[in-house]
């Protein structure tokens, strides 16, 4: 008894020897994925030196215009939501390597004495049933760090999108405020002029209130525009995890304009293929799979025995010369009341769950690419068509009505009336170049699974 308890304690020490911490915390992983799937790097400073590091490199790229690829950049270095997610990875690995040590031996004294008679019984036992399953339950705990690995890479990919979609509608919402202080500028123009022309008895109070109309509709755009364009700009911000004042003194630089529309639209992907390969959601639910099916397997295994303690023991009855006698103790479960069929049950019922839920967010992911890449084709054409079409339109129509204000044939306020439009017009065209940005980071996030849940 004593050899087979010390092979025992040996094989209990050697299996929890191999259960350690990584030097990364699994972030290397989460790295290299970041960089395959997005082409940026992340950062978990864990140390002043580390944080010193990330700052230095988000001033450097603060220090000049911003662009897209810059804002994705410095929101997966600064984002402290991010950081936070990370420390999901420390959790993870810490249950993993407690997953792999086993339970403390317990160790239980029965003493008793009385007119020199001792009754002593000492034992040492482990829990057997732990050791036992020691190999599937690590299993589990490695394939729920894995899960958190993808998980913080899937979240990675989501501020990404999120940090490229609010890019679009700040650089958007600064163009827009720009033409819409023209048209104030315009419509102030016509009501300052119209004042004039009524004090001098050259025109009537019918036409100056139509000015006026016009003037206060161009302030209250440009106060919504205003009021757009600071949302815009905090939104950017706390996604970049920055403060007001860390982009001082010149302010948060952004590009002057969006960028250009593409040549051509790209083809819609194999939709199969981006569910099946690409879709980070989707792996990680194919991962929850695999563990609950190993958790079933542990179910089963344990089904009727719950509980199995093995020890060895040594018992004193009488004197205190009298010498002990050594033996084992051993305690189990007898299932007599409870088979464990219920939590069989139960756990065959969560992993059915899990594959209908599987399947149908599959489903979902294929509609869901099919009507990204739909919003993605019809905003582009809109664009396109304000582009090639309403833009140039607008600006024969300027051009004619320059030519015969020259000519006397219509005053000024029909030409600033026709500036104004002009103005509109081209506000018009910026928020569907935005709209355009914004579809092809929404399908792209689709194709990778990172879209908003």
């Amino acid at each position: 008894m004593r050899h087979a308890t010390l092979l025992m304690v040996l094989a209990a020490l050697g299996l929890a020897g191999c259960a350690g911490f990584s030097k990364d915390g699994g972030f290397n992983t989460v790295a290299a994925a970041t960089r395959v799937h997005m082409g940026k790097d992340v950062a978990w400073p864990r140390s002043g030196a580390d944080r010193a590091e990330v700052d230095a490199r988000v001033a450097e790229l603060l220090a000049h215009p911003l662009s897209v690829e810059d804002a994705v950049q410095i929101a997966l270095l600064n984002n402290r939501a991010l950081q936070a997610e990370f420390q999901e990875l420390g959790i993870a690995e810490a249950e993993m390597v407690q997953a792999g040590r086993l339970p403390n031996p317990r160790f239980d004294l029965r003493h008793a004495a009385a007119a020199g008679q001792y009754d002593i019984e000492e034992t040492l036992s482990f829990n057997m049933l732990a050791l036992l399953a020691m190999p599937l339950v690590h299993g589990i705990a490695q394939q729920r760090f894995a899960q958190t690995q993808d998980s913080v890479v899937l979240i990675v990919a989501r501020l990404a999108a999120d940090t490229r979609e609010a890019f679009y509608a700040a650089v958007a919402a600064r163009q827009s405020l720009s033409y819409l202080q023209k048209v104030r500028t315009a419509a102030d123009t016509g009501a300052e002029l119209a004042r004039r022309m009524v004090a001098a008895g050259n025109w009537n109070r019918l036409d100056e209130a139509r000015e006026q109309v016009f003037f206060k509709a161009a302030q209250r755009s440009l106060a919504r525009a205003q009021l757009a364009e600071a949302s815009a700009n905090e939104r950017l911000m706390r996604l970049l995890g920055l403060t007001p004042q860390q982009p001082e003194p010149a302010g948060l630089q952004l590009a002057a304009s969006l960028p250009e529309l593409p040549q051509g639209l790209e083809d819609l992907p194999d939709v199969e293929q981006a569910v099946l390969q690409n879709r980070l959601d989707l792996r990680l639910m194919r991962m929850r799979l695999d563990e609950l099916k190993d958790e079933l397997k542990l179910t089963k295994s344990t089904r009727f025995v719950n509980v199995l303690d093995l020890g060895a023991t040594r018992v004193r009855q009488g004197p205190r010369e009298q010498p002990y006698e050594h033996g084992y103790a051993l305690a189990l479960e007898v299932p007599i009341f409870d088979s464990g069929a219920a939590r069989v049950r139960k756990s065959e019922a969560i992993y059915a769950q899990a594959v209908d839920r599987f399947a149908q967010a599959a489903h979902e992911a294929r509609s869901q690419i099919r009507l990204a890449y739909a919003g993605y084709r019809t905003a582009f054409d809109i664009a396109r068509q304000q582009r090639d079409e309403v833009l140039p339109l607008r600006q024969t129509i300027a051009q004619q009505n320059l030519l015969r204000y020259d000519a006397s044939q219509i005053g000024i306020f029909e030409l600033l009336s026709d500036a104004r439009e002009q103005a509109a017009s081209v506000d018009d065209y910026i928020a569907s170049v935005r709209d355009f940005w914004i579809a092809k980071s929404q399908l792209d996030a689709a194709l990778l699974g990172s879209a908003a849940p």
